[in-house]
């Protein structure tokens, strides 16, 4: 069974995979954000290193699932591949920061990888406004984090539900991060669980 988590930067997603890990006692597989050879570069010269990024997010998620789908294991995953591909990089081109000669041959390489690979079983979409971002970005303190911009997050989370109100690859579960302070009540976290469960209930 392959869950994943998808949202904005700083909406909770890796502390959501590690509880829900704890707590099912499943695989987490996280973004390898803290190893990302390019992630410092991208936040100080996002022209130069928009695409060197994305090709290694490609190739690190195509990896993941591959992994995932040989394992037989009970996985949750933290972001997703679709994400990369309807978010990131075209809002990356759309900003300018991409070339489109980049972006059409980063999309045609996705485009092939899609064909390899099963969407996850079960999509948890971590809804959050800018304003929720921006505090739980700050409250991590990542350096390489501190130069991005508000109408960059702005953007992203329109892409999000332009990309959410037309996902079609199987069940989607929708979680109010504005709401649900699953990280500081237990109460919250209990609501994710029961939804969890009773989509994970309809899988089998």
């Amino acid at each position: 069974m392959h869950i994943a988590i998808a949202g904005n930067i700083g909406s909770g997603k890796t502390t959501l995979t590690s509880m829900l890990a704890k707590h099912y006692n499943w695989k987490a597989h996280f973004e390898d954000a803290d190893d990302n050879p390019f992630l410092n570069d991208f936040y100080e010269d996002m022209q130069r290193w928009s695409f060197n990024l994305q090709i290694y997010f490609l190739n690190s998620r195509f990896s993941q699932i591959i992994d995932i789908r040989k394992s037989g294991e009970k996985v949750i995953q933290d972001r997703t591949i679709y994400e990369d591909a309807f978010i990131f990089a075209p809002n990356l081109h759309a900003m300018g920061l991409m070339t489109t000669r980049d972006f059409e041959n980063y999309f045609s390489l996705f485009t092939l990888m899609d064909k390899f690979i099963q969407p996850p079983d079960l999509l948890i979409y971590l809804r959050a406004s800018v304003s929720t971002l921006v505090g739980q970005i700050a409250k991590r303190g990542r350096d390489y984090e501190n130069a991005i911009r508000i109408d960059y997050l702005k953007r992203l989370n329109e892409r999000y539900e332009a990309w959410i109100s037309t996902y079609d690859h199987g069940k989607l579960l929708i979680i109010d991060v504005d709401a649900n302070k699953f990280a500081e009540k237990p109460e919250d976290f209990g609501i994710i669980i029961n939804k969890i469960d009773a989509e994970i209930n309809g899988l089998f």
